[in-house]
């Protein structure tokens, strides 16, 4: 295994490199990327709907965002509650962090980190900002997967990471149900 890193390109917010024969992308304006799961206190789930230029079409996802690309010092936390607001126009209480892990573990060293938004009010209109064109459904818990599977019928892709923050909105990573 080698551990000579070469950096083959290096753009505004990503670096391109290879390690051997391995290429990878390392993130360069962020620690990690936040995924909020958020129930209203109607029992609905947040989920944002935007085109994805790398994907070239539009997704399904969680509230999400970069931690540290506006403020070097910036914790999860406050990265989950500005991000959660911005993206849906709600605010919350509190935010409990649940996991960490990669976010695609052969192509990328940016962390992903699931977090819970306790608390929740709708303050706003969400979509994001200037650079954005979110839009902001409010789908109920109980039917969520057939939503979004229906999403996916109609030509949406649909982020995996949904399932894992579904199972987020029930219980915590030790798979002990959450009190309510």
């Amino acid at each position: 295994m080698s551990t000579t890193t070469l950096t083959l390109h290096e753009g505004r917010f990503l670096r391109l490199c290879q390690r051997g024969r391995w290429e990878f992308v390392e993130r360069t304006n962020a620690s990690c990327a936040v995924i909020i799961v958020a129930v209203t206190p109607d029992q609905e789930v947040l989920f944002v709907e935007q085109y994805r230029e790398a994907i070239g079409c539009k997704t399904i996802e969680m509230p999400a965002g970069l931690v540290g690309d506006i403020d070097a010092s910036e914790s999860i936390e406050l990265a989950a509650e500005r991000e959660l607001l911005e993206e849906t126009g709600w605010s919350c209480d509190r935010v409990e962090t649940l996991m960490s892990g990669p976010s695609s573990s052969g192509m990328s060293n940016e962390m992903i980190v699931f977090a819970r938004a306790q608390g929740l009010r709708h303050v706003g209109p969400g979509g994001g900002d200037a650079s954005e064109a979110i839009t902001v459904h409010c789908v109920p818990l109980t039917s969520a997967a057939h939503w979004l599977n229906a999403q996916r019928l109609a030509g949406f892709s649909i982020d995996p990471k949904l399932y894992a923050g579904l199972y987020f909105t029930a219980h915590d990573p030790d798979g002990s149900p959450i009190s309510p």
